[in-house]
């Protein structure tokens, strides 16, 4: 057998980075030893696994092909070496998660912190993101996880449930419309609205539920941090919409007012996404069921 463990780590650093020098860095290599061990990959399995493009490697075909199977024969390995390295090893598991902003910022660090303090030999690096950027991260194995907001329809990726979220329109307390007990559309018909970026699964569900109405939205900024778009409605920019898990505190602090607005479906479903070719090592399975998650059997 022609290949190594090291020409696989080489080769899958280089796809999470996009380069040879950066993924010798993250690996601790010299750039010189990264790319024979690079170039001595490509030549047993016979032909390039990058489209080489001046100093940017693009997977190509071959690439994206091994590039699963390269993953998971490195997890296995290193699960190995943990299970049978001597007791009293200091070594750290690391798990990486995306998580979009209202899952990553307000629903998963106290379940990790609690999960941590259990487990002091586990890592958790957490890359906070739109919905989007989250799928990408987790179809491209940057992340071994991802939980989102809005719906996922990767053909590389299984989609599991998690729980479920509600979206509230909120408003300044003294806001005409905060006054009213009863909200028709026609309410929200011309009102100026400060808003999550498109892309951002909380801006989805919101979309769709004023296009189902026939509501016009007028969108008078639109931020990419919730708790931007908190600030800029207390200060009277315009209404908006977010995760009741972002607005209760400020709800209870009389800083924001909820509006009542049966008539939009603002509920919506929060999911898991794993790569269909991920293997699931001890540590990833333990902080997702720490998460609360059930994962297949």
């Amino acid at each position: 057998m022609r290949l190594t463990l090291r020409q696989l780590q080489v080769f899958t650093a280089t796809c999470r980075s996009g380069g040879i020098t950066l993924a010798a860095a993250a690996i601790g290599l010299s750039q010189s030893a990264a790319s024979q061990a690079l170039a001595e990959l490509e030549s047993a399995l016979e032909g390039p696994l990058f489209d080489r493009a001046g100093r940017k490697l693009q997977l190509n075909e071959r690439g994206h092909a091994l590039l699963p199977r390269a993953t998971e024969l490195l997890e296995r390995a290193e699960e190995i070496e943990t299970t049978l390295r001597r007791h009293g090893s200091t070594a750290e598991t690391l798990v990486r998660l995306a998580a979009s902003l209202t899952v990553g910022s307000y629903l998963l660090p106290p379940l990790i912190g609690a999960h941590l303090a259990r487990q002091e030999k586990t890592r958790v690096e957490l890359k906070v993101e739109n919905t989007e950027m989250v799928i990408a991260a987790v179809a491209a194995y940057q992340a071994d996880a991802g939980f989102i907001e809005g719906p996922c329809e990767h053909p590389d990726l299984r989609v599991l449930p998690w729980r479920e979220d509600e979206l509230m329109v909120i408003a300044p307390p003294d806001h005409p419309l905060a006054r009213k007990r009863r909200l028709a559309p026609g309410d929200l018909q011309n009102a100026p609205w400060v808003l999550r970026e498109r892309g951002s699964g909380t801006r989805e569900v919101f979309d769709r539920a004023a296009e189902s109405q026939g509501i016009a939205i007028h969108t008078r900024m639109e931020l990419g941090h919730t708790e931007a778009v908190m600030r800029a409605v207390r200060a009277g920019a315009g209404l908006g919409c977010l995760s009741r898990f972002v607005v209760e505190d400020a709800v209870k602090r009389g800083e924001l007012a909820i509006l009542r607005t049966p008539f939009l479906n603002l509920r919506r479903p929060l999911h898991a996404v794993l790569h269909r070719a991920k293997f699931i090592g001890p540590g990833l399975r333990q902080v997702l069921e720490a998460c609360e998650l059930e994962l297949p059997a």
